[in-house]
């Protein structure tokens, strides 16, 4: 009779893996910005009247055949991770009618870690700033949960077999304040931001999450678009090794170095989970600096859909508009459209499993 009162007990039970276990996943959870989305944007864009170009070709076409609201020519690093682990590419909440079992995107294009409310008042910017923050973002995946698992203790087992990605989130934030501040004041929101991501790391796992990942930002003064927005009058803006702008990437470096300052804290406070930190800055500097070593074009800056200029970045003839072209092999290019190509997605992805697994990919 004991026996038949404690087995409810074991069923419900889940056991917590050590913080430093390797194990399978059976679905991936992602939250963050047009690195990561996988077709929200065209809701929420649509939702606010305006119209995403990478619902357009060419958008997908080196593999989808098709656009699906991602901004690249095919797949996402989430994508290759995806593969990898043999699970299905993640599927945007804001679109897909069926299950979220496998897992569910939650990153939209243009979405910050900071509430929007933060940059209504910049010119020319605020009213692009839309509200997919990062706790928005948090608020769509706690409204899945009651179809997802429940009561709470199974949520918790679910989770512990899921894998999620915090991020990249925080790169739009430099990329949207910086319109409205110098550079001085925007070192002075790093921390914020930083800190807004590692409450967003504490969220998920409190409510089971037992291994995240936590992407930095990549570069910022490499990007086309802040190239083609903040040229510098002077030559000594630009840094020698890869002609990209010196200040922004200092903050991107500023921002990367709190976040793993950070996530020792995060660490410290649930060691029973594994939160681990992917490069996105390095892995981008490397294809800049030795484009001959990726078999990129030694104009490594350059976008390869666009609208002409000296980064083949034109505001008013962006990839997928009137006036835009598009190279013949993408795959020859580190930049898209500003974001970067399906290959040096592949590239970038590779570390990242590795930093999860070490595993080679």
């Amino acid at each position: 009779m004991k026996l038949l009162c404690i087995l409810p007990v074991l069923l419900l039970a889940c056991v917590e893996p050590a913080a430093s276990s390797v194990q399978s996943y059976d679905s991936i959870f992602s939250f963050g910005d047009s690195f990561a989305d996988t077709g929200n944007d065209i809701v929420v864009f649509g939702e606010n009247s305006l119209v995403t170009p990478a619902a357009e070709l060419p958008y997908g076409m080196t593999f989808f055949g098709r656009p699906t609201g991602r901004n690249s020519n095919g797949r996402l690093i989430i994508d290759f991770i995806a593969e990898k682990l043999e699970l299905p590419f993640v599927p945007p909440y804001l679109t897909h009618n069926g299950s979220f079992r496998r897992g569910a995107n939650f990153a939209v294009a243009g979405a910050t870690a900071l509430d929007a409310s933060f940059f209504r008042d910049i010119p020319g910017v605020g009213q692009f700033v839309l509200n997919s923050s990062s706790g928005v973002q948090l608020r769509w995946f706690d409204s899945l949960k009651p179809s997802l698992c429940s009561p709470e203790q199974a949520c918790r087992c679910f989770f512990k077999k899921s894998l999620f990605f915090m991020g990249e989130i925080g790169f739009n934030d430099y990329s949207f304040a910086i319109f409205g501040m110098n550079t001085t004041q925007l070192r002075s929101i790093v921390p914020d931001v930083v800190k807004t991501v590692s409450a967003a790391i504490e969220v998920v796992i409190k409510q089971g999450a037992r291994t995240v990942v936590v992407p930095g930002i990549p570069p910022l003064g490499c990007t086309p678009p802040n190239l083609f927005f903040f040229p510098s009058t002077d030559p000594a803006g630009y840094e020698n090794s890869t002609g990209c702008l010196k200040d922004l990437n200092e903050i991107a470096v500023h921002h990367n170095s709190l976040l793993q300052e950070s996530l020792k804290n995060v660490r410290r406070n649930h060691p029973i989970a594994r939160v681990v930190y992917a490069d996105f800055f390095t892995p981008v500097i490397e294809m800049v600096q030795s484009p001959d070593k990726f078999g990129l074009i030694q104009d490594v800056l350059r976008c390869c859909c666009g609208g002409g200029g000296k980064y083949n970045f034109n505001i008013s003839a962006g990839c997928g508009m009137p006036g835009a072209t598009v190279c013949e092999d993408p795959s020859a290019y580190l930049f898209w459209d500003g974001h970067l190509t399906e290959e040096a997605y592949r590239y970038i992805a590779k570390g990242w499993l590795n930093s999860i697994y070490n595993l080679e990919y």
